[in-house]
């Protein structure tokens, strides 16, 4: 059968659409584009955001006019909070976010026999307690390779929709992570990025609640020399003396950092329910400078959350320049029904969320300009992707872009001398 498939949302809705897709050609079917004709439509779904849940009903309405005869099959974080309304825009099978197989043979049914009602198959994922593992990787053509290791997260943020989507947390046990890391190696991947709704949380679920730190070591003993390991966003408290004096000693591990933030103010923090201050916050980005050379420290930051005054925002800017970071995610505040944070008083205006949104940005650009220019210069060597016009493009260890010229330099590691800066991308020459 030609099935076509859409995925919206975070590394997580993508890693197991790769997976989805992996499966569907083992079993014979052919993939055909998600703007043409096909016998079926996969809508993966993301309900971070209103906006999120807005743009997978249009994905499933498209669906739906483009082949009216087509099985329409619907899984993810939209249609685990909300079934009925995804059933009721004519889908044909609803899951959730667990139980990805189970959801191919029920699809497979559908095409076999088309049933006169929608068929819910979602899950209770809060009875789930094991980690369901998914072979998925990277495209093909690809360098890097997201390898899941974590599922759930129980933080519960008041602004946060996923734990009610995503439930408790499952950890992939070190042996499975090492069989699936083995797959990829064959593959050819080059960098294989550690992803998870919450990683920090790796092993609370498993005997004995093994730190990641456990995990990252397991894995760089199987990497040969040339095979990079990269983590996906880290909970704050994550780093620690310890962390970092064991996580410094491995060669493989890229020193780049994404650490959750969200607010660089103390009492909004706490608004959001996170489980740290700005203290802690801190005590991580100068551990980390300290065991790491000049790494890559990124973040997110909402702006505009209820309540938000000029003045805590204001303490936020000046916290964001003291941590210096290299890159930043900057989203204005959505408010998303069904958090504490929606029935909040003093909701910030969209026209405030905006222009904070903005001013943040300048700062972030600014601070971003200053790494990469401190980098002028130096050699570092870059795994590279793909041609960018005249150019390789590529990434160092750091994640700073680096475009240089060459000749079929896909999939290829080799040193660049940097010797300038194109907005956020940094310009080299081969050594």
């Amino acid at each position: 059968m030609n099935i076509a498939l859409s995925t919206l949302g975070c590394k997580v809705n993508q890693y197991e659409t790769a997976a989805l897709e992996a499966e569907l050609r083992r079993r014979g079917h052919t993939l055909v584009p998600f703007d043409g004709p096909a016998d079926a439509y996969i809508v993966n779904t993301c309900t971070v955001t209103a906006v999120s849940d807005k743009k997978s009903r249009q994905l499933i309405r498209q669906a739906r006019k483009r082949s009216p005869e087509a099985v329409v099959a619907v899984c993810g974080c939209y249609a685990q909070t909300a079934p009925e309304a995804v059933a009721a825009l004519g889908v044909d099978l609803v899951a959730g976010s667990a139980g990805r197989m189970a959801f191919l043979d029920d699809l497979e049914g559908l095409l076999a026999r088309r049933e006169p009602e929608p068929l819910v198959t979602v899950d209770n994922i809060f009875t789930h307690r094991a980690f369901e593992a998914l072979s998925g990787g990277g495209l093909e053509g690809r360098t890097r390779a997201m390898l899941k290791v974590e599922d759930g997260c129980v933080n519960f943020c008041t602004y946060c929709i996923i734990p009610y989507a995503r439930g408790a947390v499952r950890s992939l046990p070190i042996e499975g992570a090492r069989r699936e890391l083995g797959r990829l190696l064959e593959a050819g991947y080059r960098e294989i990025v550690l992803t998870g709704i919450e990683i920090s949380s790796w092993g609370r679920d498993l005997p004995g609640e093994p730190p990641l730190i456990d995990l990252l070591e397991a894995l760089c003993r199987d990497l040969p020399a040339h095979v990079r390991l990269r983590l996906g966003s880290l909970e704050p408290r994550t780093i620690t003396p310890g962390f970092c004096r064991r996580a410094a000693a491995l060669p493989n591990l890229c020193p780049h950092f994404h650490l959750s933030m969200q607010s660089g103010c103390d009492t909004v923090l706490a608004r959001m329910h996170r489980h740290y201050d700005t203290a802690r916050y801190y005590e991580s980005v100068t551990l980390l400078r300290e065991y790491f050379p000049n790494p890559g420290l990124t973040t997110d930051l909402i702006v505009g959350f209820p309540g938000e005054t000029e003045e805590e925002f204001q303490e936020t800017l000046a916290f964001v320049e003291r941590c210096a970071f290299s890159a930043m995610h900057i989203f204005p505040y959505s408010r998303r029904t069904g958090t504490p944070a929606a029935q909040m008083p003093d909701q910030v205006p969209n026209a405030v969320k905006e222009a904070r949104a903005h001013r943040a940005a300048a700062l972030a650009g600014r601070l971003e300009a200053a790494y990469l220019d401190a980098l002028v210069g130096s050699t570092l060597p870059v795994l590279f992707e793909d041609r960018h016009g005249e150019v390789w493009r590529g990434h160092a260890p750091n994640y700073a872009e680096i475009l240089a010229p060459g000749e079929d330099l896909h999939n290829r590691e080799a040193p660049v001398r940097i010797t300038g800066r194109e907005g956020s991308r940094l310009l080299g020459e081969l050594v």
